[in-house]
């Protein structure tokens, strides 16, 4: 089974701020993953080629990264979950640039449950919360803020009873 997820934001900044948010990942100033909502993004060695980690239980490698650009990371788990997860940024000529996540998998095995009954759900609700971060954070305020639909919310409280 195959999946190829993308969201996406466009984003009245320059090529520069936008770059600085994905450069941040990670880090100590990170100001682009929802850290305060979700499990914290977190990588032994930052955003270098072979660093390792992840958030929750999805983990990770760094396998590319254009500072100011594009970070790529391959997953290592959940079992079953192949493939890769990038984060991008893309001038569009016109004073905004385009914040682009991509996902692109080839599930087997347990991932071709887990991924439609839960990961899914709750990759997409962080992603858009992301999102939500970026726009706040270099425009001051989200134009249309994300809302959780129930199913994410029962997800997250169940999620946060096994930790």
């Amino acid at each position: 089974m195959a999946v190829l997820n993308i969201h996406e934001r466009v984003l009245p900044a320059t090529a520069g701020e936008v770059g600085a948010l994905i450069d941040g990942l990670a880090g100590a100033e990170d100001r682009l993953w929802p850290a305060d909502a979700w499990p914290p993004m977190r990588l032994d060695a930052g955003l270098a080629p072979g660093s390792s980690g992840g958030h929750g239980p999805v983990r990770y490698t760094v396998t590319a990264f254009t500072p100011g650009q594009w970070v790529r990371f391959a997953f290592t788990a959940p079992r079953g979950l192949h493939g890769f997860h990038e984060l991008s940024a893309h001038p569009r000529g016109d004073g905004t640039v385009r914040l682009c996540h991509t996902l692109a998998a080839t599930l087997r095995g347990p991932a071709r449950l887990t991924w439609p009954l839960f990961y899914r759900w709750m990759h997409d609700a962080l992603l858009e919360d992301s999102l939500d971060r970026a726009e706040r954070t270099l425009t001051g305020t989200v134009r249309r803020p994300t809302r959780h639909s129930r199913y994410v919310r029962l997800l997250r409280r169940a999620a946060a009873r096994r930790r």
